[in-house]
């Protein structure tokens, strides 16, 4: 099967938001993205120094990817993934999708 991940970059919007951005993006946000077809785990990741976005990546398993990147852009639409809370928008997330092209394991 062919595997990729979601890669997310986001910053809480200010300083007094960053309880709210966190408590909805491990407590719900994640789960909510988990919940969709082809998506198989989430984790998250601050940037040494606190200098920096939150990434979170999202691993992907499906014989069709573009079919995981339409459902997850259904569950936004259709209110299955809700509202983002705290998030900056300006600048916004950074949001890629990408295929595996090799593995290593040494």
């Amino acid at each position: 099967m062919p595997k990729g991940i979601l890669y997310v970059e986001s910053q809480p919007n200010s300083p007094e938001e960053a309880e709210a951005f966190h408590t909805w993006y491990e407590g719900t946000h994640l789960k909510e993205v988990t919940a969709i077809e082809g998506v198989v785990s989430a984790r998250r990741f601050a940037v040494l120094g606190d200098d920096g976005p939150f990434i979170a990546i999202y691993e992907l398993d499906a014989d069709d990817l573009a079919a995981v990147q339409a459902r997850i852009s259904g569950a936004f639409k259709d209110g299955r993934i809700s509202p983002q809370v705290g998030v900056r928008t300006d600048p916004p997330p950074r949001v890629m999708f990408c295929r595996e092209t090799a593995v290593y394991v040494p």
